[in-house]
């Protein structure tokens, strides 16, 4: 499929054209003025190009795309991705455009006022000049909506809240993009890493991708919060705002555009390009030094406090201009943080290949902690998305019940579990057969206790399994006075311990969790709804007396044999007024790929 990506801007047009993964041409027009704008071509068998053309607006230089494309003999169009910076709470995924879908992307502007609108009038000049081609929107803040509540709350009062105040992350198609390369360098699952995506830019951002999800982020509500950056400030305190609207008469959308516009590297050197700021260094300026340690002081920060939420990393990941660039500012955000196991191999640092989408490693022998760079793709990774959602509504699924199973608190043991809580070579006791084939419920229960009280009567699930797994609701975990993170079955690195109390002796075991609601579903139920494993999807479900709930980012996953079965917990089940038998479905929604 050839597919064009356009990510625009109020001063500027980027865009790429793809070959499958193959990036046969990047074009970019920039700095709209009266008199015209500036350009850049680079295709794969041409020498760049670089000069004036006189498009004054983003209007004409979208029409001007195709004759450009069309010098460069690339004519066939079969879609169109656009790039978003917003999609709020509601676009989970890649979104095919149509006058309603539009229409629920224009209702996102609030939360993105100087981002958003570009691009919308980017997708109507697209539409215009391929009206008979699919169009499809990819949103940066999509891969952080796996984040926990407890990552995306503010501590401000409810009506604030109520008014969608709360974090939300962006550079998500960037984050996701590395993530997904960094695995491949490494040969292992995304799903079994933990990694830290480092993208240092004009716009700089941290992201923490815990077995294949964000789990938190450094910008929030807007791009302005986290990490020092090229024009923007980063984390500030919120009472500088009374502050200076006290000291110095400035009202809050003067305010808002210095902490934009004037801030970050620009207001501490007067240059906003880092490139400028290290040569200035060198040459003894005070502001510069001040500057760079600064950059890499907040950088190295936001890791240690991502590798603490984590409990671990398996890899720091740069990217972005600075992060592709600058040995320098990668050694300097290393430097200190040998005490997670990361250590940098300076040689390897010093000038690494990044022809051609590669991803070296950095770590010096015998570090724990792997240091990559790699050149982010954002435009590739909008064009993948685009096929697969592309790909999906040219086979839409058939709509299937799914049965809901509600899951109380249970633990699955281990061998040697066993035999510490109910003596050498015990056997449990097969009670009932549950839905899912070789699965079983024992007679035998046992208590968890944690330091704050204990939860009795707690039910054994067969068969063993190598390691122990102990499921509770997060109403459970507040019981016991223990913070169970929400994994995925089997995910158990660094999960807390909790006291496993049988008849014949108590052991204490690490492996607590809440389990995140998933699917079981075999190969072919899978693809008769249109399923993949891996896949995140969001099922309606409806409960008694007229209740129901979608339960967002469902985690699909297929294996041969399976019963088609959601599983959720008793939290999850009470807020959905779930009473006995209850059947979900499908939810119409924007996709999320698999992870």
């Amino acid at each position: 499929m050839r597919i064009l990506v356009f990510n625009a801007g109020s001063s500027s047009l980027k865009f790429g054209f793809f070959d499958g993964d193959d990036h046969l041409f990047k074009g970019s027009f920039d700095r709209f003025r009266e008199d015209g704008c500036d350009y850049a071509f680079v295709g794969p068998d041409c020498e760049p190009e670089r000069g004036h053309a006189p498009h004054s607006d983003l209007a004409a230089s979208i029409e001007a795309v195709p004759d450009v494309l069309a010098a460069h003999d690339l004519t066939q169009i079969d879609a169109v991705g656009h790039r978003f910076v917003h999609g709020g709470t509601e676009f989970t995924g890649p979104a095919l455009i149509d006058e309603a879908m539009i229409a629920r992307i224009e209702a996102q502007t609030p939360l993105a006022p100087l981002h958003n609108p570009a691009m919308l009038d980017a997708m109507r000049l697209a539409r215009r000049v391929w009206p008979d081609l699919p169009q499809v929107a990819v949103f940066d803040t999509s891969f952080h909506l796996t984040n926990p509540a407890r990552a995306t709350t503010y501590a401000v009062p409810a009506e604030w809240r109520d008014a969608g105040l709360r974090r939300f992350g962006f550079h998500g198609t960037s984050h996701k993009y590395v993530a997904h390369r960094a695995a491949e360098a490494l040969g292992q699952p995304l799903a079994a890493l933990r990694m830290i995506s480092v993208h240092l830019g004009n716009g700089a951002s941290a992201c923490a991708v815990q077995y294949g999800a964000s789990v938190d982020t450094s910008m929030g509500m807007t791009p302005l919060e986290g990490l020092v950056m090229g024009t923007r400030s980063g984390d500030i305190d919120p009472g500088a705002f009374g502050f200076l609207q006290r000291q110095l008469g400035l009202d809050i959308p003067q305010i808002e555009q210095a902490l934009y516009s004037e801030s970050g590297l620009k207001a501490l050197t007067g240059s906003s390009d880092m490139r400028d700021v290290e040569k200035r260094a060198a040459e003894g300026d005070a502001e510069a030094q001040l500057a760079i340690n600064l950059y890499a002081y907040r950088a190295r920060k936001y890791i240690g406090a991502y590798a603490a939420a984590m409990g671990g990393v398996d890899a720091v990941v740069f990217t972005g201009g600075i992060g592709e660039n600058s040995a320098s500012m990668r050694r300097r955000i290393c430097d200190g943080l040998e005490f997670l196991g990361l250590m940098l191999d300076e040689d390897r640092n010093r000038a690494p290949d990044l022809s051609d989408r590669a991803a070296p490693q950095l770590q010096a022998q015998g570090s724990r902690v792997a240091v990559i760079v790699t050149e982010t793709a954002e435009q590739l990774m909008i064009a993948r998305e685009l096929r697969q959602l592309i790909g999906r509504a040219a086979a839409p699924p058939r709509p299937i019940s799914i049965p809901i199973a509600v899951s109380g608190r249970h633990v699955h043991l281990s061998t040697a579990t066993v035999e510490a809580l109910f003596g050498p070579g015990y056997r449990l006791t097969e009670e009932a057969p549950l839905r899912q084939p070789g699965n079983w419920v024992a007679r035998e229960r046992i208590t968890l206790e944690g330091p704050k009280g204990r939860l009795p009567h707690v039910a054994i699930l067969g068969p063993l399994r190598d390691r122990t797994q102990i499921e509770v609701s997060r109403t459970d975990s507040f019981a016991l006075g223990i913070d169970a993170p929400v994994r995925d079955s089997g995910q158990l690195e660094n999960t807390p311990r909790v006291r496993l109390i049988g008849p014949h002796g108590e052991v204490e075991s690490a492996g607590l969790i809440v389990a995140a609601r998933h699917i079981h579903t075999n190969p072919a139920d899978a693809a008769a709804m249109g399923l993949e494993d891996g896949e995140l999807v969001d099922i309606e479900v409806h409960g008694a007396g007229g209740r129901g709930l979608v339960f967002g980012r469902t985690l699909v996953r297929v294996a041969p044999g399976a019963a088609t079965e959601m599983h959720i917990d008793t939290d999850e089940a009470n807020a959905a007024g779930i009473v006995g038998v209850a059947e979900g479905e499908l939810a119409p929604q924007i996709r999320a790929v698999p992870r």
